[in-house]
């Protein structure tokens, strides 16, 4: 097949869009990527990319095409509102300069936020004919309200009626969460279109190096938290779990990564006296998460009691079970419910710190042997539904049909 793959993100950030590119590449797809300058997270761009420099070249075999966009900078409302749109427009342009030299087969839309990514897709799809194959990643406008702050009526309305016909123009509707299914039927008579097609872990890490040298971690039963030190995360109930269980002076917290709510978290360590619970080591790139993970006991994911992510399935859940280590939950939804269907850990749900605590005493308790049975559940689980392998070919075979 031709192929042109339409995401606002893509390498060198890290994004579930290289896989898909890099891989259809691999089994002999010729496949272009519609894509912007990259500056995400940091809202700088990237070192080597310019507005005049490297706005087309080949990766790995595919042809990647980098249009315009106002930076996000720190990621403030405004400057994302700019971000967000600068980039359809501009990649809309682009679109329409594609169609006239290239005759694709399909339009996959890779759409975590924001929706607006869905517009230079329908655009080709006027000019070329080619059904769009829309990943949905993050509901639209649902994460406008939930992560976004954002409660005008107005505005909620604008954005429910532009994702509704992005929905509309859409042949196939993939859903990266079973959650999702409601929130999208009620917008539009959509249920034909659903598939669920879910995420994976990057091969980075669930064919990362173990031994890869990573700093000391402390001694005792070993729960790391991976990823954003955010709100979504709820991190004030992450840490007053680790409040009530300071007096076990065998249980340590391990928080790897970064974020806007650092410096609180440093700030309640100090005022609760938690310096020998909860450990901060700061931020890694992605090919040492796999020695992290494999030195922890227990790895645990959070969100908060929000709607939208009562229907979210944190890409992490898929990264954790890929090494073969038990899982802590506190969320709500289909998280919960894949942890406790492949019998791989202990959930609770979301906010609910008080459970989060005896599910660590009562995981840090268990035998070694107790512990790696889990670990091998959440493992075959994975090979089961959420390789790489297994969802490209899945793709292959909704484009075929």
């Amino acid at each position: 097949m031709n192929v042109i793959l339409i995401t606002q993100y893509f390498y060198p950030e890290n994004f579930k869009s290289n896989d898909i590119a890099f891989e259809l590449k691999k089994r002999g797809h010729t496949v272009t990527v519609l894509t912007g300058l990259p500056n995400y997270p940091d809202g700088k761009l990237y070192k080597g990319y310019g507005f005049f420099k490297k706005r087309s070249e080949v990766i790995n075999g595919v042809k990647v095409h980098r249009t315009l966009l106002t930076l996000r900078g720190k990621g403030g409302g405004g400057r994302l509102f700019l971000n967000y749109f600068s980039w359809a427009f501009f990649a809309s342009i682009k679109a329409i300069s594609l169609s006239f030299f290239n005759k694709f087969d399909a339009i996959i839309v890779h759409e975590p936020s924001p929706i607006t990514q869905g517009i230079p897709a329908v655009i080709l799809k006027k000019i070329i004919k080619a059904p769009i194959y829309f990943w949905v990643l993050d509901l639209w406008p649902e994460s406008l309200k939930s992560a976004g702050n954002i409660n005008n009526r107005f505005i909620l309305k604008i954005f429910e009626k532009l994702t509704s016909y992005i929905y509309s123009k859409s042949d196939k509707i993939l859903i990266s969460s079973k959650g999702f299914r409601e929130s999208i039927i009620q917008k539009g008579d959509f249920s034909e279109k659903l598939i669920y097609f879910p995420n994976w872990a990057e091969d980075s890490i669930s064919k990362g190096d173990k031994f890869k040298e990573i700093p000391h971690l402390p001694d005792g039963f070993k729960v790391l938290f991976a990823g954003n030190i955010g709100a979504s995360q709820d991190m004030k109930a992450i840490l007053s779990g680790a409040n009530k269980l300071k007096k076990y002076k065998n249980i340590k917290i391990i928080i790897v990564g970064d974020g806007r709510k650092k410096k609180w978290v440093e700030e309640y360590i100090v005022n609760k006296n938690l310096e020998e619970t909860v450990f901060l080591m700061g931020r890694y790139p992605i090919e040492y998460m796999t020695a992290f993970f494999y030195k922890a006991d227990a790895l645990l994911v959070t969100l908060k009691d929000e709607f939208i992510f009562n229907l979210t399935v944190p890409a992490k859940m898929q990264a954790y079970m890929s090494v073969g280590k038990p899982v802590l939950t506190m969320l709500n939804g289909e998280g919960n419910n894949i942890l406790n269907e492949a019998n791989a850990g202990y959930a609770a749900n979301a906010g609910d710190y008080n459970q989060l605590s005896l599910n660590i005493k009562k995981m840090s308790i268990l035998s070694f042997d107790e512990r790696k049975k889990l670990g091998e559940n959440a493992l075959n689980y994975y090979r089961e539904n959420f390789t790489l392998n297994k969802c490209i070919t899945h793709l292959e075979e909704i484009i075929n049909n």
